[in-house]
């Protein structure tokens, strides 16, 4: 049995369609798990048990992101181990640690357990995701950020389901990291570009100092320390990590993943 957390989020809803619904959802509400048309289990990540797990199962471990995220998500690897599963596909984000600032420390926390855990693991590590884009422009058609012209390989959510079912119904392989992105890497400059085709209205990137995205976020309601932190890591990003496009999508699923104008059309 494929076991999916996270199952109402974008990648998890996505997943379910992949699998054609041959998976059990875990929701913290039943009205949730009859919208997504599948077997499912009312279940939380904070109370591992409550996931159903058997000897020989699969389990997608993702969720948004909340105070404790670390300990929950540890403790159902725990319980995974306990079961004897045969993986776990988890999703992180691309070149993080558990030193990386706000929830990419988180993330690289729970990348640090589940490869110390001796269960069969495979961890997606992804760039930004495209549906994301569209929510950051404000109502005067502005991207506001500390990336300079760094690039960044922005992928379909989509993109990641699918290669999460490829990997979750085909024999277990070695344990691995795949870093996910888009087909290219553009600049926000470029991005802003291609949201303007796609809205038929102008859409600009203004680029900021840390210093001065940290204030705009503060500004918007964001407590001090987080925007300063938030300011930081799209400086870092923009550094460069992110910077190239990988093919692994292709190589997993053998088309390419979906560009940036694709999926705005």
């Amino acid at each position: 049995m494929i076991v999916v957390t996270g199952a109402t989020g974008t990648i998890g809803r996505a997943l379910i369609e992949e699998l054609g619904g041959a998976a059990r959802a875990v929701v913290r509400r039943a009205e949730q798990g009859e919208e997504l048309g599948c077997d499912y289990v009312v279940g939380d990540l904070e109370r591992p048990t409550s996931i159903p797990l058997e000897p020989g199962d699969r389990l997608f471990l993702n969720s948004g992101l909340w105070p404790g995220f670390v300990r929950a998500h540890k403790a159902v690897i725990d319980h995974a181990r306990a079961a004897d599963v045969a993986q776990v596909v988890t999703v992180s984000v691309r070149g993080v640690s558990s030193a990386s600032l706000l929830g990419f420390g988180m993330h690289g926390q729970v990348d640090a357990h589940l490869k110390a855990s001796g269960v069969p693991w495979s961890i997606l590590a992804p760039v930004g995701f495209m549906q994301n884009l569209a929510g950051d422009v404000d109502e005067e058609g502005r991207i506001f950020g500390s990336y300079g012209r760094g690039k960044v390989g922005y992928i379909d959510a989509r993109d990641i389901a699918a290669v999460a079912a490829a990997l979750l119904t085909r024999p277990v392989g070695a344990d691995a990291t795949y870093e996910l992105t888009g087909p290219v890497a553009p600049t926000h400059d470029e991005v802003a570009a291609e949201l303007t085709r796609a809205f038929g209205r102008p859409v600009r990137y203004v680029d900021l100092t840390v210093e001065e995205a940290a204030v705009h976020l503060e500004k918007r309601g964001m407590p001090a320390q987080a925007a300063r932190d938030l300011a930081e890591l799209m400086s870092q990003i923009g550094d460069g990590r992110w910077a190239s496009a990988t093919t692994t999508v292709a190589d997993i699923l053998g088309r390419e993943p979906r560009s940036l104008r694709e999926f705005l059309a």
